[in-house]
């Protein structure tokens, strides 16, 4: 196994200097393009077919990162913070820790190589409000990424947040990841990964797609999520696991719920599984959904 890190910062810097025409293509091919087995996988080209249309910038604006044009002498605190070598070796450390855990039970990591990054997020987005200034994403083996708005409590939750995505690099080394994936597979995978990493990290990391659901709600919560167990398509699943507001913004059905309370479900029902029956959560992250889900079907009661 061997993990290996992309250095944003330098990239950063060079974009920061850049002329503005030179911004994007410096973003693209030297902060993206070694990430590009992870875009192929999710059909984001590197370059849009036409003026104005989707590409890799588009698409990680979207996710909450930030855009290259953006990027000028304002940010030089924020790049400077974001070289902090403390934060770039703890990050790779929870990663390999995360993944010695795997094989220390047995579990065969499928993937020897992977690569991950840590890029600035964009305080105006969405999602980095409702994350409170930081995300990650690490759903296609291989490949893991963080990014953050730099602070103090960003920098020491990040690491966490990682290992939370090197838990879905695992699984989908065993689950088929497909376009029609369902709610109940979502639910599943996100509370196996804010388990895993409570499990190394302690639940003072628990994430804000966890801690902010009143758990006073979460019988009503639980009874549309379990009504939903089935529905396919990120534009069906979005509001079911980010909540009606992220839903409203992508112009997404809503159902009546509150921000990530599918997260929040997904991690108490993986709880749930795991102390009623004593798997080891390194083997419960690679089981099918559908077994997880008969084993707890009193949870939803």
């Amino acid at each position: 196994m061997n993990v290996k890190r992309l250095y944003s910062p330098d990239i950063y810097t060079k974009i920061m200097l850049a002329d503005p025409d030179k911004k994007d293509d410096i973003y693209r091919y030297e902060m993206m393009m070694p990430f590009k087995g992870k875009w192929d996988c999710y059909h984001i080209p590197m370059v849009a077919k036409y003026p104005g249309g989707y590409d890799i910038i588009m698409a990680n604006n979207r996710l909450g990162l930030m855009p290259p044009s953006e990027i000028d002498s304002s940010f030089d605190r924020q790049i400077k913070e974001l070289s902090d070598e403390g934060m770039w070796d703890s990050c790779q450390e929870a990663i390999e820790v995360a993944l010695k855990r795997f094989e220390e039970q047995g579990v065969e990591l499928k993937v020897s190589e992977y690569l991950f990054s840590i890029f600035l997020a964009n305080p105006q987005n969405a999602y980095t409000v409702m994350n409170e200034g930081y995300c990650g994403d690490g759903g296609i083996p291989g490949y893991i990424m963080g990014w953050l708005i730099p602070s103090e409590e960003t920098i020491r939750r990040l690491p966490a947040a990682l290992a939370h995505e090197t838990n879905h690099n695992v699984r989908y080394q065993y689950i088929k990841w497909t376009n029609d994936i369902n709610l109940g597979e979502m639910i599943v995978s996100e509370g196996l990964a804010e388990n895993y990493a409570t499990t190394i990290f302690g639940e003072e990391v628990l994430g804000p797609w966890v801690t902010k659901t009143d758990q006073e709600l979460l019988p009503l919560i639980k009874e549309i999520i379990h009504d939903g167990l089935s529905v396919t398509g990120f534009d069906n699943i979005t509001s079911y696991l980010y909540g009606d507001e992220m839903a409203r913004i992508q112009h997404f059905p809503e159902v009546g719920l509150p921000y990530c309370a599918g997260y929040a479900t997904g991690y108490y029902l993986i709880k749930y599984y795991l102390e009623k029956t004593g798997v080891p959560i390194e083997k419960a992250t690679i089981l099918p959904a559908d077994e997880i889900l008969k084993q707890v079907q009193e949870f939803w009661n």
